[in-house]
């Protein structure tokens, strides 16, 4: 039986490959206009972070430059200042965006859009179908419930492998067909081969039909978005002719695990002023996220053709985590990329355990370090080439934090206790290590995990200035609860995360981490053998740590890194756990005490669609 194919007739749009190697601007991007005190929001978000970092190198110099620094102090002193610049700079953007949210909220332009035409993009790979397709007719009903000037499209585009999966996305798909209201467009189609993957199955829909769509929304697998928020994207690309991409801000909807809901609180409370500050010293020269964003479909044809990029032993591969290079490459091009963080009503999933989102780190690694091959490309901005190494560091800090727990651990309680020696040449037979009390370590550990903290302390402060009330998060006792619950969550697993993004990083730089297989959404329960596999190499770390720290050699305050990383098995057993009756309401957003009318839709459509597929007497091997 021939795959399904309902798609409306070819509008063909050339999207040329673009070369890194040269510069180049799109003829068709207007003249930009600089984005008014971006300059001086920039100034405020890396000064600070530059300032405070150059305070502690000088302190922690003068701390070692009595005998002189060594070589092994020289890399102490770097590793400990390159970690500070970034959580520096992280605490500085989160303090910009409680400032922005001071300033009074700039009135929606009342200049009328310009009609458009919008594709909605869904890609799949071997996904739940009555999930996938629950979510999409959810989004078409608000819009159509809603009105406006723009036609929208809903485009179902199927990379799905596994050919029992595929029977079963189409069955859906007809099934779906045939429910919408009268108006809503649903097309589908499934490509022979996933050519290029999610790049490829974006650009062969571009070079087919987007001639016939000057915008495109690109959502992912678990996108939801509320009629409103696909609206005002619209709208606000509709109105400015210079930007080619805005993004949304996409919040964590449906945790139902332990790690899921510390994942989901996180983002919901301490995100919003973190993503409020980036959109401030980013103006016009934002990222991209991979979706929940609009996009000019010309823009991006004419500048976002992604080549394949030569490794270092002649292979030529393909461009892993492709979001932050399109941004780049539409900046490139003339064209503006925007933020645009107020807009509620942008949501996406998380995964369910700790295994399934190291696994999904393991991928999103992968492709921010193949970002650093692209530093020195021709043409990208300044800002873009940040953009592409701090997706990078993200990723390296963890191998650099692992480096200085060792250190530190080496270094022991003093120099009488110190593991780590070194022998003067001099007097070869006494080792010696430099002035590094206890105190001292005491200081530096406490302020970095003060400047870890802030960020979450100012996220709680940043409620009240964008008018949420705690009565939104189930009251104040409540919202207490579970504040100091992610908090206490996010010290005990943030050992384990850190070992295992080290792996990740790792596992790219010898090539072991190949594929990009899709993401587990729904999670599960994994055997012992999975758990002990996953997390051998925190557990002997751990046991090493509390040997030293019981034998005096290492210092105490390491007791609690010590502790999460023993414990790695049974914690990452308890992520999963699921939590249910009145507990629900523990590490709960505003989205869980008053769920939004777009997932309560996409929850009935959903069981809609399985009952059609239960009703038919096939099983739904993707679940």
């Amino acid at each position: 039986m021939p795959d399904l194919y309902i798609m409306p007739p070819d509008h063909p749009m050339p999207m040329p490959v673009q070369d890194f190697g040269t510069a180049f601007t799109d003829e068709d991007a207007p003249i930009e206009e600089p984005v008014r005190g971006v300059a001086l929001w920039r100034v405020l978000a890396f000064s600070p972070a530059m300032v405070a970092t150059g305070l502690l190198f000088w302190i922690m110099q003068d701390w070692f430059s009595e005998m002189g620094i060594s070589v092994v102090e020289a890399i102490l002193l770097t590793l400990v200042c390159f970690n500070f610049f970034w959580v520096t700079f992280t605490v500085s953007t989160v303090l910009l965006g409680l400032v922005s949210m001071t300033q009074q909220t700039p009135r929606p332009d009342a200049t009328p859009a310009e009609p458009l035409k919008v594709a909605l993009l869904m890609p799949i790979y071997n996904e739940v179908p009555w999930y996938v397709l629950g979510n999409a007719r959810s989004m078409l009903e608000e819009l159509r419930a809603r009105g406006g000037v723009h036609e929208y499209t809903m485009f179902i585009l199927s990379d799905t492998r596994d050919d029992q999966i595929a029977a079963q996305e189409q069955a859906s798909v007809l099934a779906l067909r045939a429910s919408l209201s009268p108006g809503l467009k649903l097309y589908y189609r499934r490509r022979a081969e996933n050519t290029d993957r999610k790049v490829g199955n974006i650009a062969e829909w571009v070079g087919r039909w987007g001639a016939g769509y000057p915008a495109m929304l690109v959502l992912d697998a678990d996108s939801l978005m509320t009629g409103r928020a696909i609206a005002r994207l619209s709208d606000a690309l509709a109105r400015d002719s210079g930007a080619g991409l805005i993004q949304s801000f996409p919040q964590l909807i449906g945790a139902q695990s332990l790690f899921a809901r510390m994942q989901q609180f996180a983002n919901g409370v301490y995100g919003t002023a973190l993503a409020e500050g980036m959109s401030r010293w980013s103006g016009q020269e934002g990222n991209y996220l991979g979706h929940n964003a609009i996009i000019r479909t010309a823009a991006f044809a004419s500048c976002a053709g992604l080549p394949r990029l030569r490794s270092l032993r002649g292979r030529e591969n393909l461009i892993m985590s492709h979001d932050f290079v399109e941004a780049g490459l539409l900046l490139r091009g003339g064209w503006g990329v925007r933020f645009m963080p107020r807009i509620r009503g942008s949501y996406e999933e998380t995964p369910q355990t700790l295994i399934d989102y190291i696994l999904r780190d393991r991928r999103w690694c992968q492709g921010n370090l193949q970002h650093l091959n692209l530093l020195w490309s021709r043409g990208f901005r300044t800002i873009s080439r940040f953009h592409l190494f701090h997706g990078a560091v993200g990723y390296l800090l963890s191998p650099i934090w692992f480096a200085l727990l060792v250190m530190w651990a080496l270094i022991g309680t003093g120099e009488d206790t110190s593991v780590l020696t070194y022998f003067s040449e001099n007097n070869p037979l006494t080792p010696t290590w430099p002035e590094m009390t206890e105190t001292r370590h005491m200081l530096v550990i406490v302020l970095v995990y003060a400047m870890l903290l802030a960020p979450k302390v100012l996220g709680v402060l940043a409620l009240p200035l964008k008018g949420v009330r705690f009565a939104e998060f189930g009251g104040r006792a409540r919202f207490a609860a579970s504040f100091i619950s992610e908090l206490f969550l996010s010290i005990i697993y943030a050992p384990i995360l850190m070992v295992q993004q080290m792996i990740a990083v790792f596992r790219t730089l010898l090539g072991l981490q190949r594929g990009w297989s899709p993401q587990a959404r729904t999670g599960g329960r994994y055997n012992l053998g999975t758990l002990i596999k996953c997390h051998a190499l925190e557990t002997v770390s751990g046991a090493a740590l509390s040997a030293g720290i019981v034998a005096g050699v290492v210092a105490p305050l390491l007791l609690p890194i010590a502790i999460s990383l023993v414990l790695a098995i049974p914690l990452s057993a308890l992520s999963g756990v699921v939590i249910f009756g009145r507990a629900r309401g523990w590490m709960g957003t505003r989205e869980d005490f008053r769920e939004p009318a777009v997932s309560q839709a996409a929850r009935h459509y959903r069981s809609e669609v399985k009952s059609i597929l239960d009703g038919a007497g096939t099983a739904t091997p993707a679940e």
